[in-house]
């Protein structure tokens, strides 16, 4: 071999390694730049998720006033409750019974609570009436109200009442509120302080867990006992109606379109719009839905039953297009097989093609509904951004839901009380996500492992 040829064949050497090395160069680079992506991604969730955790645990716990409140005949003038007297009817026994309750309703039940404080604080303690009420929530009095009217028989008795503390006075105790303030900057009086730190030094307040936020509804004159139980009920009426008519809609759409429909020039328009849809704004939805369904249809505004028309039009664009593509996954060999042993077209679609993709269709559909339950601008634009302290019994009811009930707190003027609860409402929205996705997983998993 002539020198040449040896010299040539050095160089091709030296460019092979070369190319190797810038091969191998952009290789690493590529999967350095993917790994930190990878961790950019994960360390702003990690960021967002420990922001919302920091935020929302302490809404969790709330303050509670524990008195001893004395049903004074001096400051509860009214007559016994009536008793059934013989032959009486119930008709006419429920009126006086419900007269006796209208004027148990008219009696002045903040001198009740009023005195309980007072007995509470140091003897001498100076607070004029309209300071020490603001440590109770507003509605205390009706909680105490209500303990009498249902047992009369405590006129004149004392009894042990765990009563909300207000909202300024729970973001007191939790240091929501910078104490170096002047005291025209805080929410509470002077005297109001002063006594909230004895109370909390003497174990008249307390923190527990705040089970209000699970079992009241939202509440503008009452803001310590604001809770989800309205939005979370009007979520489950929407989610209902969505599971209802956007699975057997999406996914019998593309078993048709898939498996049934002849290739001809509407199909092709069909599905050209159908993953357009999926691209569109949930907006564009809310904006047809308050079109459609509350202009033309008449229905209810701020009901269940309109929002989950509009999320269901938006969901299943998703679960037509994940079916189908489970549908689309299926070997060709199975089908071949089921119509070789005589199966017609839709025994072979219903019993062999179908059971297959019903792991990749359960995830795709509960996936799809999850990320229905957390829109909220399509609900703004059917009135579900109105305020409805009630608990809808049907899906026709007004009601809220839960991304909505965020939008509402965040935007609340009593930014230190509304923040962590809003965080709060964050975790339980996040929380019904998490387990609908789990769900997925393990029905997938268990699905996958019978087939």
């Amino acid at each position: 071999m002539s020198d040449t040829t040896l010299a040539s064949a050095a160089e091709r050497r030296k460019l092979v390694r070369a190319g190797l090395g810038r091969r191998h160069l952009t290789e690493r680079l590529f999967r350095g730049f993917g790994i930190l992506a990878i961790v950019l991604a994960l360390g702003f969730v990690g960021i967002l998720f420990t922001d919302v955790l920091r935020k929302g645990i302490p809404a969790f716990m709330q303050s509670n006033v524990h008195l001893a409140v004395t049903y004074d005949p001096e400051l509860l003038k009214i007559d016994p409750a009536p008793e059934q007297a013989a032959g009486q009817s119930d008709a006419d026994f429920r009126a006086a019974r419900l007269a006796w309750e209208r004027k148990v309703a008219m009696l002045n039940w903040n001198n009740v609570i009023e005195a309980a404080l007072r007995k509470a604080a140091p003897e001498g303690f100076e607070i004029d009436a309209r300071q020490i009420l603001t440590i109770t929530e507003t509605d205390a009095r009706h909680r105490v109200r209500e303990r009498f009217a249902a047992d009369p028989s405590l006129l004149g008795q004392t009894i042990e009442i765990d009563l909300l503390a207000s909202a300024n006075t729970d973001n007191w105790v939790k240091g929501n509120i910078d104490r170096n303030l002047g005291d025209a900057q805080q929410q509470l009086s002077a005297p109001a302080r002063a006594l909230i730190d004895i109370f909390e030094e003497n174990g008249t307040i307390t923190q527990g867990f705040a089970w209000s936020l699970f079992t009241n509804v939202d509440s503008r004159s009452a803001p310590a006992s604001a809770g989800l139980l309205g939005a979370l009920m009007g979520t489950f009426w929407m989610m209902l109606i969505v599971i209802v008519l956007a699975v057997p809609l999406g996914v019998g759409s593309a078993i048709y379109l898939e498996e049934f429909a002849p290739k001809s020039r509407i199909t092709d328009i069909i599905e050209v719009n159908i993953n357009n849809l999926a691209a569109v704004p949930s907006i564009v939805f809310g904006l047809l839905g308050a079109a459609v369904f509350i202009n033309w249809f008449r229905l209810p505004l701020s009901a269940p039953l309109a929002g989950g028309l509009v999320l269901t039009l938006m969901t299943l664009p998703t679960i037509i297009i994940a079916t189908r593509a489970a549908l689309k996954g299926v070997s060709p060999a199975l089908r071949q097989a089921a119509l070789g042993m005589g199966a017609s077209k839709t025994q072979m679609v219903f019993h062999h093609v179908l059971p297959v993709t019903f792991p990749s269709i359960l995830t795709a559909t509960i996936i799809g509904v999850a990320q229905a339950m957390g829109e909220t601008a399509p609900l703004l634009l059917i009135g579900m951004n109105a305020f409805v302290a009630a608990v809808p019994a049907t899906p026709i009811d007004q009601a809220t839901a839960l991304p909505v009930q965020i939008f509402l707190w965040q935007g609340n003027e009593n930014r230190n009380f509304f923040e962590p609860r809003t965080s709060a409402a964050i975790m339980v929205l996040l929380a019904f996500m998490i387990t609908l996705n789990a769900i997925a997983i393990f029905l997938r998993s268990r699905l996958e492992k019978r087939a």
